[in-house]
């Protein structure tokens, strides 16, 4: 079992908390990682792109001139794609891109990004995160004593106080332990979890 510390909100050590080896000292899997990250990346993606191929685009229904005898070039329609106004070709449509691996890839993923985490320091364990009120300013002095500037914090569920708190501070991210995932971990520096909701990623994560 690994040991964490667990502090309070003044980051003074208070206790540690033992967390199965298998969430903490997994080895890091770059491919994995890669993997889950694109697939979140392409789920983001509208897919709305369209462009119209030559049996959309509207006139071109008469030939422009007859076949022979102008000096021209053959000619059958004015919505051929080499034409100025005439159809795409082989251009974009709606679609989905969106897939999904395996949910134990997905799991392993999280698992080695949170172990990397550990490993550097960059994983921190609070006993509790109380703000007296719903004040940006509140929540800055909390995070000014904590020593933390860039961070996904990682809550049980939901603060109305927390969430409201933290909405207008940049570098600073809530996610709750059902939302959490690969890309976000990977876009801060640190990552803070109340005790509670580590052991809910704990009993949710294990192989």
């Amino acid at each position: 079992m690994a040991k964490v510390d667990i502090f309070d909100i003044h980051r003074q050590k208070i206790s540690d908390m033992e967390v199965d080896d298998r969430l903490l000292n997994e080895p890091e899997k770059p491919h994995l990682i890669y993997e889950v990250v694109r697939m979140q990346l392409a789920s983001r993606r509208s897919g709305t792109a369209c462009t119209k191929e030559r049996s959309f685009v509207s006139g071109g229904g008469r030939k422009p001139w007859k076949q022979k005898g102008t000096g021209r070039a053959r000619a059958g329609s004015t919505r051929s794609p080499l034409w100025r106004g005439g159809g795409t070709v082989f251009g974009p449509h709606p679609r989905d891109y969106s897939f999904r691996p395996p949910r134990k890839v997905r799991q392993a993923a999280l698992r080695s990004v949170l172990s990397s985490k550990f490993r550097e320091n960059k994983l921190l364990v609070l006993d509790r995160l109380d703000v007296p009120e719903a004040k940006t300013k509140s929540f800055l002095a909390v995070l000014k004593t904590l020593g933390i500037s860039n961070a996904l914090i990682v809550i049980d569920g939901p603060n109305e106080v927390l969430e409201k708190s933290a909405l207008n501070i940049p570098g600073i991210q809530l996610a709750r332990c059902e939302g959490l995932n690969v890309y976000d971990l990977l876009r801060y520096e640190n990552v803070v979890f109340l005790r509670s909701s580590l052991e809910k990623v704990e009993r949710n994560l294990r192989p």
